[in-house]
């Protein structure tokens, strides 16, 4: 497999070596269950969980959340979260890029997946998305900014790996998915000095 492998991501959560990890949940995902884009009752994915703290946002909230993790570290992490918070979510041991809900779900979190991934993976992953969400259900979608200088001479660094918002357009076309006007909320996470791009998406 090109890229991170299960056993890299395991290591790293059984290591603690998770600089990405807030400690909290991501303030985007607040503003949505402020604002009314997320509510009580609606089923949604987070893919690459991780720790968990906005499966447990989520959860506490009323939502009827799925966490999905291949690494059984970060899994056993979130499930620990989960219990303190006292609150109820399913976690489920799969790989992205195979997994399938049994039914279509009203939404996605998409943090930390999609950044996760070796884009040669992206195209494939962006079809699990579509198939993952029923019409006009949302792909709450947080675009990782990781540029790097070396992408000049096409050298490809990562994780993260740079979602570059042209490449965005093309991985999630319009003829499947309703973007909303720019500009897009930029998000900070000054534990790695990087900032995201909120954007939610409609399925077609």
């Amino acid at each position: 497999m090109t890229g991170p492998t299960r056993d890299f991501w395991n290591e790293r959560f059984a290591a603690g070596s998770i600089p990405w990890d807030r400690g909290e949940a991501n303030p985007q995902l607040l503003q949505w269950l402020g604002d009314g884009t997320i509510t009580p009752g609606q089923r949604i994915l987070v893919p690459g969980c991780g720790q968990g703290w906005e499966v447990a946002a989520l959860a506490k909230a009323g939502v009827l959340v799925t966490g999905i993790d291949f690494a059984p570290e970060a899994l056993a992490l979130c499930r620990q979260l989960i219990e303190r918070a006292s609150c109820t979510a399913e976690l489920v041991d799969a790989d992205v890029l195979h997994w399938r809900p049994d039914t279509p779900v009203d939404a996605v979190f998409e943090q930390t997946c999609l950044c996760a991934l070796y884009p040669d993976f992206w195209t494939h992953y962006a079809a699990q998305l579509h198939s993952w969400i029923k019409p006009g259900g949302k792909l709450l979608a947080m675009f990782l900014q990781a540029p790097r200088s070396s992408a000049a001479e096409g050298f490809i660094e990562g994780p993260p790996y740079h979602c570059d918002i042209n490449a965005m357009r093309a991985l999630f076309p319009a003829m499947l998915w309703e973007w909303p006007k720019p500009p897009y909320p930029r998000i900070e996470n000054r534990r790695i000095e990087r900032e995201e791009l909120a954007v939610v998406l409609t399925r077609k």
